[in-house]
């Protein structure tokens, strides 16, 4: 190393040279005594073990842990490159090259993909110290070494749209079809009631006309002609929660005939509110991905979860699910969702095909305050936390307030990527989630710098701090990439420009193939364009006609 870097400071590797092996520690602590006007002084350093360097006959190997402690007289010595370089080796094929260790930029920093994902991992740190564009590094360098492995990405800010050229599959309120009998019954009626809680009496109606409505679709499928054949509900043989398809026509029928057997006209009025809001979220055209073709029906269940979760992967092994487009009442039932359908998938195929979900802005789904977010949500992506990775399901957390991050959530991810983080409460969860001996590399946390990184845990050979390498300019996530806080000149802020901007902002909520990103300039495929939804077809519109004829 140059006389520069030669320097025993705090966060560096030591060697302690024992009889049989080398041992790795970290200085944690400095001080030093008799700074009089002699040229000598000592200096005192504090040193956490690691591991060791074993001698073997044919070549040097590293091992975490120390099996034989260093006696006093042991020499001590600055870590050399080639040391690191053994320490840091690539142990098996399955290793990502994600930068270069800070104590040593000639010494790659290489990441073993099986522990990482088999074991879950997240990615922490503040806005602004290049957390997406690890992400987006990360992930490239996973579709790299497993071409095979199918990725599912939450991108709640639309970023990651351009960030992994053809090998994704980008997915908005525009392309996006996920039939609203997919839903369970928690999940339906948060998108019913606008993610507030329902009424208790429309909800038992509900509860109690699911079902028959999903056994007169069956009997419709199975049936010759389609006969008005009485359904008893005790023998349907369906919960509200089974993934069957039922058409909302059927449904509301079913609670409209019920209403027509109540003479009581203060108990009708809850029917009549349960119908009109069916109608409201069914007509909204934003929650047209949901409620197209709801009187239609048709089992695209195959169709829609080969297409989300890239069976087969027809060379998109990804999908980028892009939130920032839906409305703010539903995301939360859609990811439930998509982490549910992802985790009874993996356990359905006994894990043959897995798939890493990644989840970006964790701490919106799986909140550590119980009173905040979807409960469902949270449920779903914890069951993936503990149980996922016996069924080929594994996950990615990405998050910049990890203390808002539900613990037992955090707790299941055994290799973490620390970036900057400035909040105590956030520093004082990485604590208690690093086990290693390194915990005092978390008194770095505050102090890293853009890229930089702590890598703690079961993907790294050692607590490193290490440096991400650079992105090329097309993975740039778009928030990096585009958007800056100094107003353009050449933008032309006029009257046109605020016109068109409403125009986007209207569509995306009357229309559907309305561009709902800054890069989409040209006009819609044919494809992408939606029939309205037509009014149901189950209730004569014109019923009450002749009970508003004038009398003559």
């Amino acid at each position: 190393m140059p006389i520069s870097e030669v320097r025993a400071t705090v966060g560096r590797f030591v060697s302690i040279r024992c009889a049989g092996s080398i041992i790795v520690a970290m200085i944690t602590e400095v001080s030093c005594e008799n700074l009089g006007n002699s040229d000598t002084y000592i200096a005192i350093a504090s040193v956490d073990l690691l591991g060791e360097i074993l001698n073997a006959s044919d070549k040097a190997k590293f091992q975490r842990g120390v099996t034989n402690y260093p006696t006093i007289g042991d020499a001590v010595d600055l870590i050399t490159s080639q040391e690191l370089r053994t320490i840091y080796a690539p142990t098996g094929s399955d290793q990502i090259n994600v930068g270069f260790l800070q104590q040593d930029r000639s010494v790659v920093a290489y990441v073993d993909v099986e522990e990482m994902l088999s074991k879950h991992f997240a990615v922490l740190g503040s806005t602004g110290v290049g957390k997406s564009t690890g992400v987006s590094l990360l992930l490239n360098e996973i579709l790299k070494a497993r071409p095979n492995l199918r990725i599912f990405l939450l991108d709640v800010h639309n970023e990651y749209g351009r960030c992994f050229g053809d090998r994704a599959l980008v997915l908005n309120p525009r392309n996006l079809k996920l039939p609203f009998w997919l839903f369970n019954f928690e999940e339906i009626v948060d998108v019913l009631f606008g993610g507030r809680p329902g009424v208790p009496e429309e909800l038992d109606i509900l509860a109690e006309v699911i079902p028959i409505a999903k056994g007169v679709y069956t009997q419709y499928q199975n049936a010759d002609r389609i006969g008005l054949k009485r359904v008893d509900p005790k023998q349907v043989g369906f919960t509200v929660d089974t993934p069957v398809p039922y058409r909302l026509v059927d449904l509301i029928s079913l609670i409209d005939e019920r209403m027509g057997k109540l003479e009581n006209r203060s108990s009708r009025i809850v029917y009549h509110k349960l119908i009109s809001r069916i109608e409201a979220v069914r007509n909204d055209p934003r929650y047209a991905f949901m409620f197209d073709n709801a009187n239609v029906g048709g089992d695209t269940m195959a169709e829609v979860i080969s297409h989300l979760f890239r069976l087969p992967a027809n060379g998109k092994p990804m999908t980028v699910m892009q939130l920032a487009g839906f409305p703010a009442e539903v995301i939360d039932s859609v990811v439930s969702v998509l982490c549910r359908m992802a985790f009874d998938f993996g356990l359905w195929s006994d894990g043959v095909s897995p798939l890493l979900f990644v989840c970006e802005e964790a701490h919106r789904y799986a909140s550590a305050d119980r009173n905040v977010g979807f409960g469902p949500t949270r449920k779903a992506v914890s069951r993936i936390a503990k149980e996922g990775r016996k069924y080929g399901v594994y996950l990615g957390l990405i998050t910049q307030r990890p203390a808002e991050l539900d613990a037992t959530i955090i707790s299941q991810c055994n290799t973490l990527f620390t970036m900057r983080l400035a909040n105590d409460r956030d520093q004082a969860l990485l604590r208690a989630a690093v086990s290693d001996a390194a915990a005092n590399l978390l008194s770095f946390v505050p102090s890293l710098g853009t890229r930089e990184v702590l890598a703690f845990g079961e993907g790294v050979a050692l607590p490193t701090r290490l440096r991400f390498k650079e992105v090329p300019p097309h993975q740039l996530p778009r928030g990096e990439a585009t958007i800056s806080s100094v107003p353009s000149v050449t933008a032309g802020h006029d009257m046109h420009f605020v016109g068109a901007v409403l125009e986007r902002w209207r569509g995306a909520t009357s229309q559907r193939d309305a561009p709902n990103d800054p890069v989409f300039s040209a006009p819609p495929a044919k494809s992408l364009d939606a029939p309205m939804l037509q009014p149901s077809m189950g209730l004569d519109p014109d019923r009450f006609s002749l009970l508003k004829k004038p009398l003559r």
